[in-house]
């Protein structure tokens, strides 16, 4: 499954269970917190001030 910048949290980690481990290396710790499984990817990255493009790579590998 691909994963795309649209996708929230809580789908991320529902369809692919292991990109929570890529998500807590990034440095979101909290992607299990009611209010991170809503907000989509792209919203989190710009939150943490992540790089949106090197996220996704990561959670597609």
């Amino acid at each position: 499954m691909n994963i795309t910048k649209d996708m929230t949290i809580g789908e991320v980690i529902k369809n692919k269970p292991e990109a929570a481990e890529v998500l807590a290396n990034f440095g979101m710790g909290c992607v299990f917190c009611p209010s991170a499984q809503a907000e989509t990817v792209e919203q989190a990255a710009m939150v943490h001030g992540l790089d949106l493009n090197q996220l996704m790579e990561a959670l597609n590998k």
